[in-house]
């Protein structure tokens, strides 16, 4: 489905803050005009993106407050919103250095096209949107009766760090999860907050008890099985990182962080290209079914794999494990 749109040059410029022009400025030319308003095609994907980042943030703070169960859904929605007016600008603004002016503006989700655009701000997102990251990354919906707390003062401390934690500031989000489970020792997600802050700041060990603790609680949380395997690889120790990743399929099967884990670990440091090709294909998979932005780093290293096997020959081996994973190449 596409919508054609005329005429929207004379309505952009009205929009533009304007100043009284001598008779030079009444000769610039369309690139004078377009530098002059600092416009670029970066500029107007940072503007769309940051749309999109703000919807998200909103989402986050729904979730936190217990109000949402889709986030990656909503995610999806807050791209949408925006994919429509981000196609539009980088159309017109290629419009004015050229000869058409009518724009086709292509709405359909389905289309290569729409896609694009939709991809363009995902990833600007995936890179530059706090709020989305921490989204994605804390997208469980696995709880128990220990996941909250009922004491008032823990809860005022872990929202207190969530406070900081949102904002990416970790040394200063932790003291106040420490303080939550000091209150509340049996407070899963200050414990799983708390092992997050550990490894940002870089203290392994204590986020590694952190962790520990939360699965002594509770043994099928899900924030510690995902991130235990992710301390073990910053240490370096690959063969733990694949147990961690193993035993936390045993509890979440189709978990996709386990497989997107396991495949890059075997691509990159157990030199498994094969083993690390399927678990990669698998997580590819399920990326895409959850509209996950995180598919865009699946593919890279599925064309990482590509290109290696290539060079040892064998790219029939590669083709039957993409085709055993109903993946096809176009």
């Amino acid at each position: 489905m596409k919508k054609i749109i005329s005429l929207l040059i004379i309505t952009w410029f009205a929009a533009q803050p304007c100043t009284a022009q001598n008779e030079k400025d009444k000769t610039a030319t369309t690139k004078d005009i377009l530098s002059s308003i600092n416009l670029d095609s970066a500029g107007i994907l940072k503007d769309n993106s940051l749309q999109a980042c703000k919807c998200i943030d909103s989402i986050l703070q729904a979730r936190t407050a217990g109000k949402d169960d889709k986030p990656l859904e909503d995610i999806a929605a807050c791209i949408d919103k925006q994919v429509t007016t981000y196609q539009m600008t980088v159309k017109l603004f290629g419009s004015l250095t050229g000869t058409d002016k009518n724009i086709a503006i292509n709405i359909n989700p389905a289309s290569s096209e729409y896609k694009r655009y939709y991809t363009d701000i995902e990833s600007w997102l995936r890179d530059s949107c706090s709020a989305m990251k921490i989204l994605v990354a804390s997208n469980d919906k696995t709880e128990s009766e220990f996941s909250y707390s009922k004491n008032p003062e823990a809860i005022k401390q872990y929202n207190d760090g969530l406070k900081y934690f949102t904002k990416e500031l970790y040394s200063e989000a932790l003291a106040f999860f420490k303080k939550a489970v000091e209150t509340d020792p049996s407070f899963v997600y200050a414990w799983d907050n708390l092992g997050i802050c550990y490894r940002r700041t870089g203290d392994l060990d204590n986020a590694l008890m952190a962790y520990n603790r939360s699965l002594k609680i509770y043994p099928e949380a899900k924030t510690p099985l995902q991130n235990i395997p992710v301390i073990h690889e910053l240490r370096k120790d690959y063969d733990k990182a694949l147990q961690a990743y193993k035993k936390m399929l045993q509890y979440y099967p189709d978990d996709v962080e386990a497989y997107y884990g396991m495949g890059r670990i075997l691509i990159a440091y157990s030199n498994d290209l094969e083993k690390g090709l399927d678990n990669m294909c698998k997580a590819y998979n399920i990326y895409l079914k959850m509209k996950s932005p995180y598919r865009l780093d699946a593919e890279k290293n599925i064309s990482y794999v590509y290109a290696k096997m290539k060079e040892q020959g064998k790219e029939d081996v590669f083709h039957k494990i993409l085709k055993d994973n109903n993946i096809s190449i176009k």
